[in-house]
């Protein structure tokens, strides 16, 4: 665990945001990302941290890359991992990113056939306090096309849940219907996505890196089978079970049934 001061850490933090913020392509960067049906793109990744409750010390990093558009499983990877940054909103990427990046590694070592050509990140991208949230981290870092997926609103920059907000959500009638999350600023932000007819409940989508936050809308969206993309999506459905595993591994079993169990996903 990084053990400097927090008030040094976090000047460190701002100002290797603010350096790395000076990189992300907030524009289409792929030739595929331009064609309405996403013609060549064939492999979409999705990359999240199952957190274990009451433990900050150790996580479950998970990598699953789908084939696109059939969203069917090409490869999935699962790693306990011990965190060495602490957890401070707003700097997320810090305690996150080093495994995630190491997951994609990992995949590239193995077969770099497998490489995803856009990665859907459980959390924000521009939308964040200082515009640069861990899917812009994440796709500075691995140069690829990332986008952020936030299930819950993060309240940032004037942008909050108030009874405007929720009139927005209601009036959102169908699967891909959408609206822009503006800053106090003008600046938009990210936009809120009903991604499926079967969820009223949105998904908040903002460009992480080498994508435009309208194709980001489209993809999210095409890849949604239910209110969460599928890439996201297969990381709980398959990660549960693995971290089990890896759990039993480090604890005597009694006490890994109390930690599984009270288990949470950010």
């Amino acid at each position: 665990m990084d053990m400097r001061p927090a008030e040094e850490l976090l000047k460190d933090w701002e100002s290797e945001q603010q350096r790395l913020r000076q990189l992300v392509v907030d524009q289409d960067s792929e030739v595929w990302q331009s064609r309405p049906d996403f013609a060549g793109l064939q492999r979409v990744a999705g990359v999240d941290l199952s957190f274990i409750k009451g433990d900050e010390v150790n996580a479950c990093a998970q990598l699953v890359v789908l084939s696109y558009p059939d969203l069917k499983l090409l490869y999935e990877d699962s790693q306990m991992v011990t965190l060495t940054a602490p957890y401070i909103a707003g700097f997320l990427a810090f305690r996150e990113t080093p495994f995630l990046l190491e997951a994609l590694q990992r995949l590239n070592g193995k077969d770099p056939s497998l490489m995803p050509q856009v990665v859907f990140v459980d959390g924000n991208g521009l939308f964040h306090y200082r515009e640069f949230g861990l899917a812009c981290h994440l796709g500075v870092l691995s140069e690829l096309p990332c986008v952020g997926v936030a299930k819950n609103l993060l309240q940032v920059q004037g942008v909050h849940k108030s009874g405007e907000h929720q009139s927005q959500i209601a009036a959102l009638e169908k699967g891909g219907d959408s609206f822009p999350l503006i800053a106090a600023s003008g600046k938009v932000l990210g936009k809120a996505l009903r991604s499926s007819e079967s969820s009223s409940k949105p998904v908040y989508v903002s460009v992480g890196h080498k994508i435009s936050l309208d194709t980001a809308v489209r993809l999210t969206h095409a890849c949604c089978r239910y209110r969460v993309p599928e890439p996201i999506r297969q990381i709980g459905v398959r990660g549960r079970n693995v971290c089990k595993q890896e759990l039993l591994l480090l604890f005597p079993r009694s006490e890994c049934c109390g930690l599984y169990n009270n288990a949470v996903k950010k």
